[in-house]
């Protein structure tokens, strides 16, 4: 066997049966891919992304910004205003944003906060509900978010202020 191939493969080994390894790899795999968004995204109005929401501090990487990448499962790039009924709909679905985790350092979310949703969660409840969805902050929704819902449904249900 070569040599260079036994280090290599007795690396792939302790990597694999070591849990701190592999949290630091995902911290470091995160960090990554958090630096490759640093490159400023656009919004829904094809211009730079603006923030969504410092407090509560919101965002797939939690920097306040609906920014997006390959980690990024479920899109979270809708910037939207809470209201009751989301709140209560998107419970009902499983995804409970108003209960507060510590675990998770998840302060929970109450009407007229600011969160960047997933997309295709804020398009479910167009679908179910017109009158449900949160109004949306177009400045700092991500332009990927064009993938998921068409311009025109995204203006009609803009937010007037911030």
């Amino acid at each position: 066997m070569d040599k260079h191939f036994t280090i290599i493969l007795l690396l792939f080994i302790i990597v694999l049966l070591s849990p701190d390894m592999c949290l630091l790899i995902e911290k470091f795999e995160t960090k990554n891919a958090l630096e490759k968004t640093r490159t400023q995204q656009l919004n829904a109005n094809n211009q730079l992304l603006q923030i969504c929401s410092n407090s509560p501090k919101t965002g797939f990487y939690r920097d306040g910004y609906c920014n997006t990448g390959e980690y990024d499962k479920g899109t979270h790039t809708v910037c939207a205003k809470m209201t009751k009924e989301f709140l209560e709909f998107t419970k009902k679905q499983g995804n409970d944003l108003s209960t507060p985790n510590k675990t998770n350092d998840f302060p929970g979310l109450k009407p007229g906060d600011n969160w960047c949703l997933c997309a295709l969660r804020w398009a479910e409840a167009h679908n179910h509900d017109k009158n449900l969805v949160p109004k949306i902050k177009m400045d700092a929704t991500n332009i990927k978010t064009l993938y998921y819902i068409e311009k025109e449904i995204l203006d009609e249900n803009k937010l007037t202020e911030n």
